[in-house]
């Protein structure tokens, strides 16, 4: 029965925890903030960050840690989405577009379906021939991939006229405007905790329902052996194409929604850098199960803001080398004491303590017996 209805219990508990911090944020009792009840450490400009990520992270689970396909370049649909939203609302110039029509309350929206579509599309036609790949060769064209249009971004395609300023080069793009709903707009940020939340809980209930189904089970029979999965009618060419589709076409919405929440972006978060972070991220929650998204950048994020703010005491005059060596430090110990990451560790710990209980229970039972 547990096991059954482990995974609603978890949403349900999820979407509880996000709407008790919402609300505190929003009423403040006795004028405490999140921001108080964390010291300062973790703001709630952090929680927003990691609802846009975990829909970054559930599709990279999806396709790391379900289908076994290595991806060193996930940042570049991440950075696809933000741009499309910051170009085609803060550029309409360049295309055409007359101002009066990106004024309009639903032009984003427009553009973020749009971005999801031809990231979609994109990572298709890229994949195809990528996916063949297998092992390193796969992660070395994923990670070229990523490069590329990452220098794409920083380069501004390639023009060098002020005329053609499409991405902004190194600056990036500015007065990317809040999202909204007819005249209800999605900020000040307390609204916009809320949306992304609700979207990023979609997501993971999608997500939950695919790997669940048909197709999620032969993603596992493909992680396990691609060649056994063929041999039982799996086309596995077709499932690691559809899966790498729709890990892009996540990262694309959550780009378009990074992109509104800064009201900028610029090309940094989306470099080869911003791609391992993706990967460090998932590999950290747990990356062969879709909970391991939110816990893997809960816990990257956390640990990044507690060691901005406090490493000082431990480390008088600690420079950021020194938060750069015990970051990595602490990550090497989650990785040794929680090999298949944060989420799944503590869920195997949790069922290790209720069978020792069980057992133990189980043991005193006949004792009792005896002494009657």
């Amino acid at each position: 029965m547990a096991n059954k209805y482990g995974d609603v219990i978890g949403v349900a508990v999820l979407a509880v925890a996000v709407l008790l911090i919402g609300l505190f944020q929003v009423f403040q009792p006795g004028g405490a903030t999140f921001g108080d009840l964390t010291g300062g450490i973790v703001t709630f400009s952090t929680m927003v960050r990691i609802g846009i990520l975990t829909i970054v992270i559930v599709g990279l689970n999806m396709l790391m840690g379900y289908a076994g396909q290595i991806s060193l370049g996930q940042a570049a649909f991440y950075g696809m989405g933000a741009y499309a939203s910051a170009v085609f609302s803060t550029r309409p110039e360049l295309f055409g577009l007359p101002e009066s029509l990106v004024a309009m309350w639903w032009w984003p929206w427009v553009v973020i379906l749009a971005a999801m579509g031809f990231t979609g599309l994109f990572a298709y036609l890229v994949g195809r021939p990528i996916l063949r790949l297998k092992g390193h060769y796969l992660a070395m064209a994923t990670l070229g991939l990523g490069i590329m249009v990452y220098i794409l971004f920083r380069e501004n395609f390639g023009f060098r006229t002020t005329e053609t300023n499409i991405t902004g080069g190194y600056d990036g793009l500015f007065d990317v405007p809040r999202l909204a709903i007819g005249g209800f707009s999605l900020w000040p940020v307390e609204r916009y905790y809320f949306f992304v939340w609700a979207i990023a809980l979609i997501v993971i209930v999608l997500a939950m329902n695919m790997v669940k189904s048909r197709p999620g089970r032969a993603l596992r029979a493909i992680h396990s052996s691609e060649i056994a999965a063929e041999t039982m009618g799996v086309d596995t060419a077709s499932f690691k194409v559809q899966v790498f589709v729709i890990s892009a076409v996540f990262a694309s919405l959550a780009g378009s929604l990074y992109a509104h929440f800064q009201a900028a972006v610029s090309p940094a978060p989306f470099s080869f850098e911003g791609s391992l972070d993706l990967v460090v991220m998932a590999a950290v929650g747990g990356m062969a199960s879709v909970w391991g998204a939110p816990f893997g950048v809960a816990t990257i994020l956390v640990l990044e803001d507690l060691l901005r703010a406090r490493l000082d005491l431990i480390f008088e005059g600690a420079s950021g080398e020194i938060e750069v060596i015990v970051f990595g430090g602490l990550l090497v110990l989650i990785m040794i004491f929680m090999p298949e990451g944060v989420f799944v560790g503590i869920r195997n710990r949790i069922n290790a303590w209720r069978e020792e209980r069980a057992g133990a229970a189980g043991d005193a039972l006949p004792e009792q017996g005896a002494a009657k």
